[in-house]
């Protein structure tokens, strides 16, 4: 049974969730980093998942996938660069359980981890048009909403990243799970967790979280996609359209849940822009595979490490100890 459903049994009969990985993910401290002052530690949320891709985007999909058959939809459509994650994760899980994926692809930097991603996008059952930039994608979704239908049915429409209402409520779920694993005495109470901000929900759904639960935790989200509007405001925005909507299913939520504390974003690891890897995320990916044998990838999770470890430099977390958040699941 979900977290969220354990706290607010309310929830159970109005807002279905599908189980598709084990939880709690491993919480474990990192071994020191040379010249590191912080206490760093690593929730491996890359192993989550029992299908054919991991990572925070399937903590979305256990929320989403039944919201999309409860509205009687048969075919989901969504958007996402040319090597994504989230439209692979859609796109595998949906097939699973009966469900088509219809995917808008932006142009980003073409590596290998890119072309790697586009074979298994061709290979996922996908339906893909190459939209090439954002305002072409937004042109587009009209006439793909028309173009599959299923009857007069028309697909389940989901921004970048699943980060809607309903989909931030799979890093709702993380927020409560991390305060249950600190509860229970794996870890002392974390000053700061750090994850990378490509559409938000991850980050949205954390600060809500970790607010229910009545942690002090403060979320630092790495931003690393120049195209969305990410920024403060719009993420605290995501939160509390999820926590209207867990009130509007009936959940008793204390009141006020969410101030601007909870939330901090950082611009600087970027880089030249979305999906180009940067000096300090290669050199992050190269300390993080050395001493303490974690792979990370350019885009997002060598970019939230560097955070890390720039924010200790600058002494910006105040000792820790700090979670690091690996939301990077390949299979």
């Amino acid at each position: 049974m979900p977290l969220l459903h354990d706290r607010y049994p309310e929830l159970r009969d109005t807002l279905p969730h599908l189980s598709l990985g084990a939880a709690p993910t491993p919480l474990r401290r990192l071994p020191a980093f040379p010249g590191a002052e912080t206490e760093i530690w690593i929730k491996d949320e890359g192993v989550f998942g029992d299908g054919g891709w991991g990572g925070n985007k399937v903590r979305k999909l256990e929320w989403l996938l039944p919201d999309v058959v409860r509205r009687g939809r048969r075919t989901i459509l969504t958007v996402g660069g040319l090597g994504t994650n989230w439209g692979l994760a859609a796109a595998l899980y949906a097939g699973e359980h009966g469900l088509a994926t219809v995917l808008a692809l932006v142009d980003q930097p073409v590596d290998e981890h890119v072309r790697a991603q586009l074979d298994r996008l061709r290979n996922s059952g996908a339906t893909v048009y190459f939209t090439h930039t954002v305002a072409r994608t937004a042109l587009s979704v009209p006439g793909l909403l028309v173009r599959h239908r299923t009857g007069w049915t028309p697909p389940y429409l989901l921004p970048a990243g699943g980060s809607s209402p309903v989909g931030v409520l799979g890093y709702v779920e993380v927020g409560l799970e991390l305060a249950a694993q600190v509860e229970a005495g794996i870890m002392p109470e974390p000053t700061h967790i750090v994850t990378a901000v490509g559409s938000g929900g991850t980050a949205a759904g954390l600060a809500l979280g970790l607010a229910l639960a009545g942690l002090r935790t403060c979320v630092v989200g790495v931003v690393v996609n120049d195209k969305l509007r990410l920024d403060q405001r719009g993420l605290l925005r995501a939160a509390r359209r999820a926590e209207r909507l867990l009130r509007a299913r009936g959940a008793c939520l204390p009141d006020p849940v969410l101030t601007a504390d909870r939330l901090l974003l950082v611009r600087d690891q970027l880089g030249p822009g979305y999906g180009h890897s940067t000096e300090s995320g290669r050199a992050a990916r190269t300390s993080a595979l050395e001493y303490a044998d974690l792979e990370l990838e350019p885009v997002y999770t060598a970019k939230a490490m560097a955070a890390v470890l720039d924010l200790d430099r600058r002494r910006v977390l105040g000792g820790g100890p700090v979670v690091y958040l690996h939301t990077d699941g390949p299979r």
